[in-house]
């Protein structure tokens, strides 16, 4: 058999990706090998945020935007090309070299997709954040929302993610998720505007890793915990220490539901091993808070149960109206 010469080597074609989530110019050093020892780099936007940065390096970019056909040509005798995508990923291009592939009449080079960077773990909330400015700044609504304005916003999607985790509905806590996490998003930029003490959403997620890591130091310290009981402790113990609390129930929203607050409160008490007799009284309210005290006693959310008990409630109404259970 005659080896192939090398005007007929059919060459190599590399797409080289990057990501927007990742500042420009650092790129793998795969990526950086390749663009070295290509013979030549095209890319089809002049505007493309790597090319300064490519050129800083010495490499000699061609602003050139190639049918699939005519890159093939420009890869004959052995040679490699090197296209570094757009944003959109070069859909054209590539469907065109599929096309040619699949028809089983041209010598294809080689086809590389290299990623010269990529998205970590969590670089769409880069994203979220963006496009949260831009509605701040040009969406006649959300340009004049407050923290005021928006708080019964949160209590809402609050208690929509805990009906979508209670339902077991996955596609729906995914959504609710992010329904939270936008509130979030909201407060911290308009946080941003405030003129004497502002914030940034980078602040309230420092904040956050701080009293993560300060909390667990059997994760992240010299403290040891192999049991549940062991990290609450820990847990309160450095809490208590941060907020320098003069009583137990400090720090306990009283605004909650009647329920959660009771169960919230005889937690916080049997923690902390007081032995604090129920007040008593006439009235349904106090029956309530020593059923919510024996609730949280037994590790049963008293929430959650009356909710479990109203919905077969509500069932039973739906099948006493003839009407389909939700």
């Amino acid at each position: 058999m005659n080896a192939t010469s090398p005007e007929a080597a059919p060459g190599r074609i590399v797409l080289l990706t990057t990501s927007h989530r990742v500042a420009p110019g650092l790129l793998s050093w795969p990526a950086w090998q390749a663009l070295h020892a290509a013979d030549r780099v095209l890319c089809a936007d002049g505007a493309h945020p790597q090319l300064p940065y490519l050129r800083e390096a010495g490499i000699a970019v061609d602003e050139a935007a190639p049918t699939a056909e005519q890159l093939i040509d420009a890869c004959g005798g052995g040679r490699t090309v090197v296209v570094v995508a757009t944003g959109e990923g070069e859909p054209a291009l590539t469907d065109g070299l599929a096309r040619l592939a699949g028809s089983g009449r041209v010598s294809m080079p080689d086809l590389e997709l290299l990623p010269a960077s990529y998205d970590l773990p969590g670089a769409r909330l880069l994203d979220l954040v963006q496009v949260m400015d831009r509605i701040r700044v040009e969406c006649p609504w959300s340009s004049q929302q407050t923290h005021k304005g928006l708080a019964k916003y949160g209590i809402e999607e609050a208690y929509e993610l805990v009906e979508a985790i209670e339902d077991g509905d996955r596609d729906e806590l995914r959504e609710e998720l992010g329904d939270v996490l936008l509130q979030v998003v909201f407060h911290a930029r308009i946080a941003e505007e405030d003129p004497e003490s502002p914030f940034s959403i980078d602040d309230v997620a420092g904040g956050i890793v701080t009293k993560l890591i300060h909390r667990h130091p059997h994760v992240f310290g010299d403290e040891t915990a192999t049991t549940p009981e062991e990290v609450k402790e820990h847990w309160l113990r450095t809490k208590a220490t941060e907020k320098q609390r003069e009583s137990v129930t400090d720090g306990v929203p009283l605004g909650q539901p009647g329920l959660a607050l009771a169960a919230k409160l005889a937690s916080r008490v049997r923690t902390a091993g007081l032995e604090v007799p129920l007040p008593t009284g006439d009235g349904l309210g106090y029956e309530l808070l020593a059923m919510a005290v024996r609730a949280e006693a037994a590790g049963v959310d008293p929430e959650a149960a009356l909710r479990v008990a109203a919905r077969t409630y509500r069932d039973a109404v739906r099948a006493a109206e003839g009407v389909s259970p939700q």
